[in-house]
């Protein structure tokens, strides 16, 4: 089969849906199951699902080399022997590319058995890790409230020890985002971390505590999110370290993103990209939905097992899920300097009303005729335009790293490394 595509389509799949052994305080998936409308109470994706996924995944590839996400829940609650099944389809499917994996987990499972696994099948491996002992244990602990730091620093030994690449994905919360430089050094001098990743969490409660979807109104802030002036102090306090030392030594994600896109690059995060759409999930039954953050019944778009993954990824509803990310902009990220970075960041946290109403080709007069909030599709959007909650925090950064990220961009255009900066800047401090 041919692919239409003319870029990689990226898909996110879950197969073990949003079972997990942790109970993190701030996940916002750990009522999916209760909200995705499952017909059976297994979480665990079937082998026929999973021979649908791997082969239809492929097929839709415009490129040589495939990359197949796992995510959570947790997906280390399947077994090696599922991820050995998982191998051997790609093995029958690859049709001559190259096929590679990577694994998102909170680390408690672990074991030699799993690093030699990963290391002799070439896993990238994603660890959910909030920081030292104090701050990760905030939040990251089991149902029963036991923490798991210790098991997650004994995960960063085993795979060191066996030589598995890892990175780190944090999520940024409202206690360690205080402690911007103990939180880099940590990662950075304590395990030894090359790759980073930050996550800001901003999640809203009704008055029952339920968290909110992000395209229902209301809500109170939980108390766990970054404030946006904190997450603004925290990556200019982190940026300030990072680009005299670390440049081209310590990989922090939206650091590399922000400078692909000042040299003209896609910056290679969908939070920054100017349309949605590009991360459809795959739930463990075939469900697939627009986005991880948006995984609710309005949202889906099909099964595979019934609709083939290319059709789905070209739907009406993906691509107006997608454009209206661009579209529904308020006046105040329209008219900023950096909209050409940001592009108003991730849709799940544009919460805050501005007043602006959408035109009335966007907006749908009915919104009201959806009794459940949970059934809104992307067509069925809100009135007026909102701001990301976030957005002071983001301009704060985007300003402040500015000057720097010019210096690194005309170094890159000139054919040198970007890390050059960091002899500039001894010579010629910004």
């Amino acid at each position: 089969m041919h692919s239409p595509f003319t870029t990689p389509i990226y898909l996110m799949a879950k197969p073990a849906g949003p079972a997990c052994n942790l109970a993190c305080r701030y996940c916002y998936y750990i009522d999916k199951k209760k909200t995705l409308g499952h017909r059976s109470s297994s979480t665990m994706m079937s082998r026929q699902v999973l021979e649908a996924y791997v082969k239809s995944y492929i097929e839709a590839q415009p490129v040589d080399r495939v990359m197949f996400t796992w995510h959570g829940g947790e997906p280390l609650l399947r077994s090696r022997e599922f991820y050995e099944e998982a191998l051997a389809l790609q093995r029958r499917y690859a049709g001559g590319r190259h096929v590679d994996n990577s694994l998102q987990t909170n680390g408690t499972l672990l074991s030699d058995e799993w690093c030699r696994f990963f290391r002799d099948n070439g896993f990238l491996i994603g660890l959910s890790i909030d920081g030292r002992a104090a701050v990760h244990d905030r939040y990251r602990l089991t149902a029963t409230g036991a923490p798991t730091s210790d098991s997650v620093l004994r995960a960063v030994e085993m795979l060191d020890r066996h030589g598995v690449e890892w990175n780190a994905m944090a999520v940024v919360n409202d206690v360690n985002s205080r402690d911007p430089l103990g939180f880099y050094s940590f990662f950075r001098d304590t395990l030894g971390c090359r790759y980073l990743q930050f996550a800001p969490i901003v999640e809203r409660l009704d008055g029952s505590g339920r968290q909110l979807a992000p395209f229902e109104p209301g809500g109170e802030i939980a108390p766990y999110s970054v404030d946006p002036i904190e997450w603004g102090r925290f990556l200019n306090t982190i940026f300030d370290t990072w680009v005299c030392r670390d440049v081209g030594e310590m990989f922090v994600q939206i650091f590399d993103s922000t400078l692909a896109s000042w040299v003209g690059l896609p910056p290679g995060t969908c939070v920054f990209g100017e349309t949605c759409g590009h991360s459809p999930v795959m739930e463990h039954n075939g469900d697939l939905y627009t986005c991880d953050h948006f995984a609710y019944p309005g949202h889906r778009l099909g099964n595979i097992l019934d609709t083939p993954l290319i059709a789905m990824a070209m739907s009406h509803r993906l691509r107006t899920f997608g454009a209206d990310k661009r579209d529904s902009l308020p006046s105040r990220c329209l008219n900023c300097d950096y909209l050409h970075l940001c592009h108003g960041e991730c849709p799940k946290n544009r919460i805050i009303p501005t007043g602006e109403p959408l035109a009335e080709s966007q907006a749908r007069s009915d919104n009201s005729s959806v009794s459940d909030p949970l059934l809104a599709t992307p067509a069925t959007r809100q009135s007026e335009r909102m701001l990301n909650y976030l957005c002071d925090g983001y301009h704060a950064y985007f300003a402040h790293s500015a000057p720097y990220m010019r210096v690194m961009a005309d170094l890159y255009h000139r054919g040198l490394p970007p890390s050059a900066i960091m002899d500039h800047l001894k010579h010629n401090p910004i």
